[in-house]
């Protein structure tokens, strides 16, 4: 597991709190994607099961530490989604109150990571609340979310909520060039501004393949409006990151709204200024408004509704597109 430095602050604080007793066992921390909560989980984690702490480490050297380390610790339960599924099930939950009802096998603290809890379906949720409340004796949980409002209250209410921030720009693009030396400033800068600041994310944006992509659908919007052919961009969006296509295409419109308030120094897509000025020119505010929300409920509705046909809810918002930049201006 990759640790980044900006988790450094946070750590100290949350194990200093368990140090004093303070700490709370159950602890919800609140991260935008790729800002390291699944690193700080897991160093928080180690900490918990290790059996002979140095101060704020674990040893790395005792029989747990080594278990953790191999990924083979029979105290440490990682809860996420299964493959091929996008929630997890109550019989998953009933699996591991069972579990946890037992003793520790190595004799020390038991720890449950849920990297996803937002991917509980109701039942299954409500079946971890008195075991959240109330768990067996020397037994953690960690539980991780991007979207902590999309939880039941009452899972909420039972853990002591910690917001992960994202690191200060300046230490975030000193790492990402530290990641990728021959990386380009301004992309790094970009990339950092679409993923929200959250460095690992921006990292992951920044590999060819995806930086190509997101290129490739910048520059096929010059050609759509002029042809008034938003169908053609169907290939650009109907991609595997399809969530994240239409996440840059929402920025490219909002950037466009910028333009028209006199506020281009704010737009996120500084190195494709030309296409944000097009969308600008071409269509006016209103238009821009309503193809922001109409493309923002296209995304929710791939997030969110299971089994969706991605290719016609996609030509189906590529039409109406089409259909608004006909329409007389309003």
């Amino acid at each position: 597991m990759n640790w980044y430095p900006w988790l450094n602050e946070p750590y100290r604080q949350i194990i200093a709190n368990y140090q004093s007793g303070r700490g709370h066992h159950a602890l919800l921390l609140h991260s935008l994607p790729g800002n390291g909560a699944d690193a700080l989980c897991y160093g928080i984690g180690r900490w918990l099961i290790c059996q002979d702490r140095e101060g704020l480490k674990s040893c790395g050297k005792c029989h747990s530490c080594r278990l953790m380390l191999a990924g083979t610790h029979p105290d440490y339960h990682v809860i996420d989604v299964e493959k091929g599924k996008s929630t997890v099930s109550v019989d998953a939950v009933r699996k591991l109150i069972e579990t946890l009802s037992s003793h520790s096998q190595q004799g020390g603290n038991k720890v449950v990571y849920i990297p996803r809890i937002e991917a509980f379906t109701d039942a299954a949720a409500n079946a971890l609340l008195k075991t959240l409340e109330e768990p067996a004796k020397d037994t953690y949980f960690l539980l991780s979310s991007d979207k902590p409002e999309n939880l039941l209250a009452t899972t909420r209410s039972r853990c002591l909520s910690h917001f992960l921030p994202a690191p200060d720009p300046q230490i975030a693009l000193y790492w990402l060039q530290k990641q990728q030396p021959n990386v380009v400033v301004d992309h790094a800068i970009t990339a950092l501004k679409l993923c929200q600041g959250a460095p690992v994310a921006a990292l992951a944006l920044l590999e060819e393949h995806l930086w190509q992509k997101r290129n490739a659908l910048c520059q096929s919007i010059s050609t759509a409006l002029q042809t008034r052919d938003m169908l053609s961009l169907l290939p650009r969006l109907n991609i595997e990151e399809a969530s994240a296509a239409l996440s840059w295409l929402l920025t490219l419109l909002s950037d466009a709204v910028k333009v028209q308030q006199g506020a281009t120094t704010f737009c996120i897509n500084q190195d494709h200024l030309a296409q944000v000025m097009q969308l600008a020119s071409t269509m006016n505010r209103s238009q821009l408004l309503e193809a922001y929300e109409q493309w923002l409920h296209c995304r929710y509705q791939l997030l969110t509704v299971p089994a969706l046909n991605q290719e016609l809810i996609l030509t189906n918002q590529l039409l109406q597109w089409e259909a608004l930049l006909a329409s007389p201006s309003f």
